[in-house]
This record gives structure tokens, C-alpha cells and sequence, in this order.
């Protein structure tokens, strides 16, 4: 299980001794701030990231003389999941990707509406403020496609069932054309009837980095694994390639999501 970031942790343990020296009841601090006491309690448990207005609050009942609001000052919020952050950091240095989706659109593909559609409806729910800081940092890393010097490859393979999903729509599609034709993108599809049993286990990331250190990027809905480990790295290498082999081109996956996109 992915542990919380220790700035989670931290500042939720500063929490609760302040609100228990003040002698405040987690109760009282929830209707405060207008949120439940469970959340509060995932808060000072580091389990989710304590809000600005829960410290601001929290620093008035408690009379913690901006000790606790201070906090805001030396951290920020965390744009990405705690279990995606250190692949992130890698992707940042990447020169080359190799995504596969099977049920989603890639992130760095994601129109902003796709994206809130998937993010909104997070289990467990995520508050308000963070969910905002979520779309906002996807759209965000999207600079990455045509913003970087040198220029990173990109190769996106997904299969057909991540785009028959009720949040795909026109402009969803679209969206991928418009991606297919950047010059350092390639986008293929994977079509119901062309999948192989190694595209039905899961979806994968090969990244490269500028010090030509290889990872494996493995995600799943209760965990994720990065990993340089060579051995891991070259069966998701062979996997990939096994699932590549058996997409459309790029031209035909283009023409592929054209007649998607005028039956839409």
C-alpha cells in the first residue's frame, strides 16, 4: 500500500495536538470548516492532505498564533496522487514514452472535460480543492507533448474498449486526432478484434529518461509499481511490443477515430 507523502502526515499530527491542547473536539473543528469529522480525522491521520481552510480555521480555535497556518507557506498542494508522484518526477526528465490504455484515455490526452468526468467521480470522493488541483495539474502536464527542448517521443497505443466509454465524446475524439498529427506523436488503436491476451492485463508505461535510465510504469486500481529493475522492464518491453505488433498503423487508427468521430 502506497504510504501518504510525510508532508500529509505531518501536518495532520500538528493538527491534532493543537486542536487536543485547545481542549477542541474534532466535532467542533468539522462544523468550523465545513467538513465532516471523518474527514477531519483522515486528515490528522495523514491520510488525506489538510486543506489550507482547515489549517486557517484550526489555527483560530486553537489560538496557534499562525503556527498553523504557517504550514501553507512551506508546502504545496499535491497536484498528482501519492502513488503517481514519483513516476511524474521521471516523466518530467523523460525523452521517450510508451503509454497502453486499456479502459481509460491517457492523461496527457485527456480533454479537460474527460478528465473532470473521471476525476469527480473518484472513489473514495475527493474534496472540492483537490479535485480542482487534479484536472488543473492534468491539463497542465500536457505541455510536455510540444513544450520540451529536446522534443520527447511519444508512442500512445489504446484499446477500443477505452473509447467506447460513456465520457468519450466528440471532443474527446477529436482531441486524439489532433494529437495523432504533432510530428513526435504516434497514436494507435487496438481494435476488440485484433487483442491478444497481453493487452487484456492491464495497462503499462515504457519511460526513457536523458540519462538513459529505463523504467516500467504499472498501474492498477488498488496500486501501482515503478520500476528499473531490467528483468521488469524487459517484459513490459515485450509485452508492449507484442501489443504494438498487433494495433492498426497510425494511419489507420486516424481513420479509425475519423469514423468515430462522424458516427459520434
Amino acid at each position: 500500500m502506497t504510504q501518504s507523502p510525510p508532508m500529509w502526515r505531518f501536518s495532520g499530527n500538528q493538527l491534532k495536538r493543537w486542536r487536543t491542547k485547545a481542549n477542541v473536539s474534532r466535532e467542533e473543528l468539522a462544523a468550523a470548516s465545513n467538513y465532516s469529522p471523518d474527514t477531519i480525522k483522515a486528515m490528522e491521520q495523514g491520510v488525506r492532505m489538510p486543506t489550507p481552510r482547515v489549517l486557517d480555521v484550526a489555527d483560530d480555535l486553537c489560538r496557534a498564533d499562525g503556527m498553523l497556518s504557517a504550514a501553507k507557506d512551506y508546502w504545496s498542494r499535491e497536484k498528482f496522487p501519492p502513488r503517481a508522484q514519483e513516476f511524474m518526477e521521471r516523466e518530467r526528465e523523460a525523452i521517450s514514452l510508451w503509454t497502453y490504455e486499456v479502459t481509460y484515455i491517457p492523461g496527457l490526452l485527456q480533454t479537460k472535460g474527460y478528465a473532470r468526468a473521471l476525476i469527480e467521480n473518484h472513489v473514495p470522493p475527493l474534496d472540492e480543492e483537490t479535485a480542482e488541483e487534479r484536472i488543473t495539474a492534468r491539463i497542465e502536464r500536457q505541455a510536455i507533448l510540444t513544450g520540451c527542448k529536446p522534443p520527447v517521443a511519444f508512442s500512445f497505443i489504446l484499446y477500443e474498449a477505452s473509447l467506447r466509454s460513456p465520457q468519450v465524446d466528440a471532443e474527446q475524439l477529436n482531441r486524439l486526432l489532433e494529437a495523432s498529427r504533432l510530428w513526435n506523436v504516434a497514436v494507435q488503436l487496438l481494435p476488440f478484434e485484433r487483442a491478444v491476451a497481453a493487452a487484456l492485463m492491464g495497462p503499462m508505461v515504457l519511460l526513457e529518461t536523458r540519462d538513459h535510465e529505463r523504467f516500467a510504469f504499472t498501474e492498477g486500481p488498488l496500486g501501482s509499481e515503478l520500476s528499473a529493475d531490467p528483468g521488469v522492464v524487459s517484459r513490459t518491453t515485450e509485452r508492449l511490443s507484442m501489443i504494438r505488433a498487433q494495433a492498426l498503423s497510425p494511419a489507420e487508427s486516424a481513420r479509425f477515430l475519423k469514423r468515430m468521430v462522424d458516427q459520434s
